[in-house]
């Protein structure tokens, strides 16, 4: 096993797994809290438009991305608040919108986009360093928001009524929540692609909050969890020559589904 530590890709790829973990199990336990996992679907997928347009103009897909994600989150926000569509429907339309703006910038994009699949699915073996200090600068920012603001979002993720009365600007935190989402997104992409971002920004949070309440520790259990297990189906896929993402994925399912054994033999003997 240490050996394989020797190639680079692999030592990126490890470094990749500890840093999408951070901004999953964060910010993955306020989607699950919050019960928004439909609405990061609907960023993710937003972002292939931002992807496509890096291809299109010859840039790193992810960088464009970044972009593309924060507006599809606002837009939710201002959808929420300002209009009469339903916020189901601004996803679905956001969602549509980005799929075909992506489609659409890919194909008009000279030559061929070879990693492309990459990012629909993952390939955290093709991580870069480049990708590694992207994941960096947005896992920080994520860690500083949190840091900084965290009674305030966990009055908006239990109960908004409450932090209207407190206070609270319900819209601005929301809305800096979806941000984060977005972030997040991008931290996904490259190691379990669009397709796939929803499981890893949900399952290590399902998983702690079968054990575990409060918010701070459900946060710092999920990134342990996301972190072990998303390193466990690295290796994995590694020796058993398996698509990295689907085999992260799965990996982690199948510990939900051993956590929920567990949790209910406990229950039944008690």
């Amino acid at each position: 096993m240490i050996e394989i530590l020797h190639y680079e890709f692999m030592r990126n790829a490890l470094l990749a797994a500890i840093l999408v973990s951070i901004a999953g199990g964060i910010v993955g336990t306020m989607v699950v809290v919050k019960r928004i996992v439909f609405i990061s679907g609907g960023i993710s997928h937003t972002a292939f438009g931002g992807l496509g347009l890096g291809y299109l103009i010859g840039v790193n897909p992810i960088l464009t991305a970044i972009p593309f994600s924060l507006l599809s989150a606002l837009g939710i926000s201002v959808a929420r608040k300002y209009t009469r569509i339903s916020e189901d429907s601004a996803i679905g339309i956001l969602w549509s919108v980005g799929m075909a703006l992506g489609i659409l910038f890919v194909e008009m994009a000279p030559g061929y986009a070879p990693d492309l699949m990459s990012y629909l699915f993952g390939s955290i073996l093709t991580v870069t360093t480049t990708d590694i200090l992207i994941m960096i600068l947005l896992d920080l920012i994520i860690i500083g928001l949190v840091f900084f603001f965290y009674n305030q979002f966990q009055a908006v993720c239990f109960d908004e009524e409450f932090a209207e009365i407190s206070g609270i600007s319900v819209r601005f935190f929301y809305s800096l929540l979806l941000c984060m989402v977005a972030l997040s997104v991008i931290i996904l992409i490259r190691v379990v692609g669009i397709i796939l971002i929803i499981a890893l920004l949900t399952i290590p949070p399902i998983i702690a909050r079968q054990f575990i309440k409060k918010l701070k520790p459900l946060m710092l259990w999920s990134v342990i969890i996301s972190t072990l297990f998303t390193i466990t189906g690295l290796f994995l896929s590694y020796y058993f020559d398996l698509p990295s993402g689907a085999t992260i994925v799965l990996t982690l399912t199948v510990v939900f589904l051993i956590s929920a054994g567990v949790k209910k033999l406990s229950a039944s003997n008690r």
